[in-house]
């Protein structure tokens, strides 16, 4: 599968690093994380020495996913039993909702990059409502009590839970099918009883899940769900 041309190689800065690395997420887009202050040259010279094991990676990532078009035609949100049509118009808006007929509509001028953006806020906007309402729903469910809920873009964790009682779960969730994502609400949710993956925290897991074990590996596979245009893009949100 060819690269597509939309998908750069993203350098990050990042003041905790102590070193150079490079990361190739499932996506096949490559990441070379850098501590401040370091050079061009640097990073192009540490890149060159890694690129035998880049490409092997980045491959083999691709590997992995299924043939994707782009534009997609439809976009299968699983989590919340959607599916939406895209179609491409002529018309100046550069992005219109349709909710009648589960149609999203943009413009034909926009590049592929600009496409990218607007489709992944519009299923990051989705997933704020979504899966809030949901983890809502399923604390209520379990008597569970959190103080607040986020939804980001995270690189490669699916949700977290801070012992202030606040619960991150990824939009890329809504990519999993219903029942994977609400074993992983109840996870999070359980880790505000138990701070770790002890056995009473997997007992108490087992409580409300008791299929966790196939689902926990499902979830762990669950990037392979992700459409390749959402997933490429996450740094870029």
């Amino acid at each position: 599968m060819a690269e597509p041309s939309f998908l750069p190689w993203a350098i990050r800065v990042s003041r905790r690093a102590r070193r150079l690395s490079v990361r190739v997420f499932h996506s096949g887009r490559v990441e070379v994380v850098v501590p401040p202050r370091v050079s061009a040259r640097a990073i192009e010279q540490f890149v060159s020495r890694h690129r035998a094991w880049i490409e092997r990676k980045h491959l083999a990532s691709l590997s992995q996913r299924p043939c994707e078009s782009f534009p997609p035609r439809q976009i299968t949100l699983a989590a919340s039993s959607e599916r939406w049509t895209l179609e491409l118009t002529s018309e100046p808006s550069k992005f219109r909702v349709d909710t009648t007929g589960s149609i999203l509509r943009i413009c034909a001028q926009e590049g592929p990059q600009e496409i990218c953006r607007l489709l992944r806020r519009w299923v990051v906007k989705r997933a704020q409502v979504f899966l809030s309402q949901e983890l809502s729903a399923c604390a209520a469910s379990i008597g569970a009590q959190y103080r607040r809920a986020t939804i980001r873009c995270q690189r490669t964790r699916w949700g977290s839970c801070s012992r202030s009682g606040t619960i991150s779960l990824n939009a890329c969730a809504m990519f999993q099918r219903p029942d994977v994502m609400r074993y992983l609400l109840v996870h999070e949710l359980a880790h505000l009883t138990h701070m770790n993956h002890s056995q009473r925290f997997w007992a108490y897991v087992e409580r409300f899940v008791p299929e966790h074990p196939a689902l926990d590996r499902e979830l762990r596979d669950g990037w392979r769900h992700v459409p390749y245009w959402f997933d490429a893009g996450i740094a870029a949100l």
